[in-house]
């Protein structure tokens, strides 16, 4: 290793939180990989210099290159912390055979290619996977299926159901879809890669608003994306087109240890604790780490590195278990760590607050007013996002009082609370409504109001209604055309500060995060044209529209 890289090494490994001695190893480069059906992946081997006998393998399997962020920032480090890595690019990107169509091919070929790490002389045997985002979706694809079964796995901000960061209960994630559309779709012909810059923002926006959408891949990224062209074409309910890339009902018991690192500010949070949940139920060992990041910002990638060292060095050189219960997680508003032993957590309050008339929001109901408040949410001038769970900034926290001051945007205030009161769990919503037309969506917002009238978001959730997901479960029609919806918003760990009050905003759609509902049936890709609808929110006894909060005690 030159004198050079050593430097920019120990650079990289002080800003990702990892100390200690550096390692020396050496690397070969485009290392052949042949998949069952002809097509050959490349990889990249890391090896640490001290050692000429067989070792355990980390593999990383990435669509994002090699020699660029993926390898920078998760196999070096761990080559300099003495790990043997097997660095990968997927089908069809950066020198790999085959054509990239992202989730699709990951089972097959993670499978060949863990077969054939396995065969190598320099493997012992025995292998483990680390990795974020789109490299955790590739150990999903392989870690329920393989046999013997790998070592450990790091699925950080990643999900088992990786659809449903796109397709959030049937509502198209349209802002974080075509960012990253406009990602994969550059990232090899653009100089600066992936990096977002001002040209391609300001495309960005333009394509956003662009009707129709079924060539907003084209405008992003300056060629056709196929992940657009099957995002697109497969939005529909029940579209069955993505069920083998989907692993949320593979058999959990087949995991190896698992470690977990997400954000409260994560498109796949929900999914994410979900998955976690699922695999203590299934007698798994795994840790969670969940932090107050959106995807992939500093402080989590940190947070995966130091997790993932730790993880590693425990379940292949056998070092020591971690110390404390299994979760920590951090209380946002008052700047400190849980530490749990479960999630979600037992020890919570389950609080019901319904909407009242005049805009009141209060834990106890009351006889109401049988005349429903109303918006109407007009796919022309759809209702904005502000802030949230997106895949590039701005996201997080937000201002959202231009949003309620539209027409489209009803809300509903509590007084204000005596003491803090802290949210640690999921948040539910059940909205009682009726709308004008058979096609349209449900937004609920929870808001933190301060002393100075500022809201703020903490959590939401969106539901698309159509004639095929009604009547469903959580979705129950009443003779009068009243539906009961349920809706499901995003998990969290907040403090809610003496003074401040809690809003729930109800509108019609959060644009361009989630693609604007025309209100009639048409294909999501193609559409163009929509109806205005009349929404009427009911709060009155019969038909009691609530919010159900996690209070920690």
């Amino acid at each position: 290793m030159n004198p050079l890289s050593r430097i920019a090494g120990l650079a990289v490994d002080r800003a990702i939180g990892l100390s200690g001695p550096a390692e020396s190893f050496t690397v070969r480069r485009d290392v052949a990989v042949p998949m069952p059906d002809g097509v050959v992946l490349l990889g990249d081997h890391y090896r640490p210099a001290r050692n000429n006998a067989p070792m355990a393998v980390v593999l990383i399997r990435s669509p994002y290159g090699r020699a660029g962020g993926a390898g920078l920032v998760f196999a070096a480090p761990l080559a300099r912390r003495g790990f043997q890595v097997f660095i990968q690019s997927t089908r069809g990107t950066f020198g790999s055979g085959g054509q990239f169509r992202p989730f699709v091919h990951e089972k097959a070929d993670g499978l060949a290619t863990l077969a054939w790490l396995r065969e190598r002389p320099w493997c012992d045997g025995r292998v483990s996977m680390t990795g974020a985002s789109y490299l955790g979706h590739t150990q999903w694809a392989i870690a329920p299926y393989a046999e013997p079964p790998l070592e450990s796995i790091s699925l950080n901000i990643t999900a088992a159901k990786i659809t449903a960061a796109f397709y959030e209960h049937g509502a198209p994630g349209l802002r974080n879809a075509l960012n990253w559309t406009g990602q994969i779709g550059r990232q090899e012909r653009s100089p600066l890669g992936p990096l977002p810059n001002p040209v391609q923002i300001a495309r960005m926006r333009k394509a956003l608003r662009k009707l129709p959408l079924q060539a907003a891949d084209v405008d992003v990224a300056g060629a056709p994306v196929a992940f657009w062209r099957d995002f697109v074409d497969h939005a529909g309910a029940g579209d069955d087109f993505w069920a083998p890339v989907d692993h949320d009902r593979s058999d959990l018991a087949r995991l190896p240890p698992v470690s977990m690192v997400t954000g409260w500010w994560d498109l796949f949070l929900p999914e994410q604790l979900r998955d976690y949940a699922a695999i203590r139920a299934a007698g798994v060992t795994a840790a969670l780490v969940v932090g107050p990041w959106l995807h992939g910002e500093p402080g989590e990638i940190r947070a995966i590195s130091q997790q993932d060292v730790a993880w590693l060095r425990r379940h292949l050189d056998g070092g020591p278990a971690p110390a404390g219960p299994p979760v920590r997680a951090y209380l946002q508003q008052a700047g400190s760590w849980l530490e749990l032993d479960q999630w979600p957590p037992p020890a919570t309050v389950l609080t019901t607050y319904y909407l009242r008339t005049a805009g009141r929001l209060a834990p106890e109901t009351e006889p109401g007013d049988p005349m429903p408040a109303w918006f109407v949410y007009d796919p022309a001038d759809p209702t904005p996002s502000a802030g949230g769970p997106v895949l590039q900034p701005p996201g997080k926290q937000v201002d959202n009082g231009p949003v309620e001051s539209r027409s489209d945007v009803l809300t509903y205030t509590s007084a204000p609370f005596a003491a803090d009161q802290d949210l640690v769990g999921p948040v539910r919503a059940r909205i009682f409504v009726r709308t004008q037309t058979e096609h349209a969506d449900l937004f609920v917002r929870l808001c933190d109001v301060d002393q100075k009238a500022v809201s703020r978001n903490i959590v939401d959730g969106i539901r698309r209604l159509s004639p095929d997901t009604v009547p469903a479960a959580d979705v129950r029609a009443g003779p009068d055309g009243v539906l009961a919806v349920d809706v499901e918003l995003f998990p969290t760990a907040y403090r809610v500060l003496a003074g401040h009050r809690l809003r729930l905003q109800v509108c019609g759609g959060a644009f361009p995060r989630y693609a604007r509902n025309f209100g009639i049936a048409q294909p999501f890709g193609t559409g163009h044209a929509g109806r205005r609808c009349r929404f009427e929110i009911f709060a009155d006894a019969q038909r009691p529209s609530c919010v159900t909060l996690p209070f920690w005690r």
